[in-house]
């Protein structure tokens, strides 16, 4: 466990000669860091030098149409956090959060309970039209992403960032938002660099559709080192108690070997035949741990979809009733713990070529659009005050979008200071955070994390 309190004076110094401080740059949540920080490096998440895999929930009482942030309500965060421990989780998924509240109180809690979380940086004002993407990439929805790094990147378990979620479905006319789903992913990147931001890794949680899902997976992992995804994650319900051939996970391990980056499934959970999650002794096993890093089971709160383990009788209630799946989960989760070792991992990453135009992938160019004039203020003095979940949204927002192609590498950033290591990178400020050795990444860190420790002793 690194010394925060060190750290933050190491980063101060080193950024003396390099920034002028701005009000986004955010206050460490505490002295000390609540609990490591988890890395990417080779096709595996690490925490430490300890393999790390997601075994957890995703979390939105009320369902999207809501509108609620979980985590900037303590009394529900509190709530909620008893039945995560009781279930034996330790990531959770939000779908939407205000990214002009305060979350320190929650985000500890979930802290002290060994419990990380997967922010979507979009929410339902501020995201991606689908079918026209090209206004809604734009400064205003740019300026409201960044915003939630600002908040969130603080926070030791903040684990990853998601710059979209199935944005990209079964119509293939949206296979055309691809190139902008892939530029916000290089945007987010380029923004935590540019602010010297610990390295929280950011990738794309897709639909599991099969006529074009091997084609988007390769396109999130093609191009330049800065156009690259640190990670891809993808919704899956294909598992419908039934076992790992039946259900095609043998196929899909097969078609992700190789692939390059880190894999985890950011939904699964079939209601159809019942849930008895055996899906989890698959991701455990060795079958799957060599190119799949766990999975987020959709969902905690039972809503109309029917999918919860938990009904919850209104938004302020103090206690919720578990449904009989509640302990089904948890039972699944103690009898499959993460294994041991580092579950054959691939310790380098690797590109993979740009999927070529087809009926079903409508993507005709390698380039991305360029980020917008106005958006590239940000990197330099930061997002500002977040819009929050009240504001005017920006798909219509009518200005600020995108007016051409970017070259190949412009999002590269270079003489950064980094105050972590993460995204498959070496800290070293170059902007190339999936190249190189980084295979070494985890254990360099483990003793560079132990000396920081000693040290910070003796100050303190």
């Amino acid at each position: 466990m690194r010394s925060a309190a060190l750290v933050s004076v190491l980063a101060t110094v080193v950024g003396l000669g390099t920034a002028k401080p701005t009000a986004t740059v955010p206050e460490p949540p505490s002295k000390r860091a609540s609990m490591p920080t988890v890395t990417v490096s080779g096709n595996a998440f690490w925490q430490g030098d300890k393999r790390f895999y997601i075994r957890g929930i995703d979390y939105q009482p009320g369902g999207s149409s809501a509108m609620a942030d979980p985590l900037a309500d303590t009394t529900v965060c509190k709530r909620d956090i008893a039945e995560f421990k009781k279930l034996g989780v330790n990531t959770i998924r939000v779908y939407t959060v205000d990214n002009s509240a305060n979350h320190d109180e929650c985000m500890k809690e979930l802290a002290d309970a060994g419990i990380y979380v997967v922010i979507d940086a979009n929410n339902p004002l501020y995201s991606l039209n689908r079918l026209d993407p090209a206004p809604s990439y734009n400064t205003k929805y740019l300026q409201s992403i960044f915003a939630t790094i600002d908040e969130f990147v603080k926070y030791d378990n903040t684990l990853a960032f998601f710059s979209g979620n199935e944005v990209i479905n079964e119509n293939v006319k949206s296979t055309r938002a691809a190139r902008y789903v892939k530029a916000v992913t290089r945007d987010m990147r380029s923004y935590i660099k540019s602010r010297g931001y610990r390295a929280v890794p950011v990738g794309y949680s897709a639909a599991d559709v099969a006529q074009n899902r091997m084609q988007l997976a390769h396109y999130m992992n093609c191009g330049t080192e800065d156009e690259r995804s640190d990670f891809f994650a993808f919704n899956d319900y294909s598992w419908c108690n039934s076992n790992f051939k039946e259900s095609g996970w043998d196929q899909k391990v097969k078609n992700f070997t190789g692939y390059g980056i880190a894999i985890f499934l950011s939904e699964y959970g079939c209601t159809t035949n019942g849930r008895d999650f055996d899906e989890i002794a698959a991701l455990m096993s060795e079958e799957m741990t060599s190119v799949y890093s766990g999975g987020l089971m959709y969902e905690y709160s039972l809503e109309d979809n029917g999918f919860g383990i938990v009904k919850i009788p209104d938004s302020k209630s103090s206690t919720v009733k578990e449904e009989k799946e509640f302990s089904k989960l948890a039972k699944a989760l103690k009898k499959n713990p993460a294994p041991e070792g580092d579950g054959g991992f691939t310790s380098t990453t690797a590109s993979v070529a740009c999927p070529t135009k087809d009926s079903n992938w409508l993507v005709d160019s390698t380039l991305l659009p360029a980020i917008p004039e106005g958006a590239k203020k940000f990197m330099k003095d930061g997002a500002g005050s977040g819009p929050g979940l009240k504001g005017d949204g920006s798909q219509n927002a009518g200005e600020g979008t995108s007016t051409g192609d970017a070259t190949p590498g412009s999002g590269k950033v270079t003489g950064v200071p980094s105050s972590g290591s993460g995204g498959g990178g070496d800290g070293d400020g170059d902007g190339e955070e999936n190249v190189g050795n980084v295979d070494k990444a985890p254990f360099v860190l483990t003793g560079l994390v132990a000396a920081l420790t000693l040290v910070g002793t003796l100050v303190l």
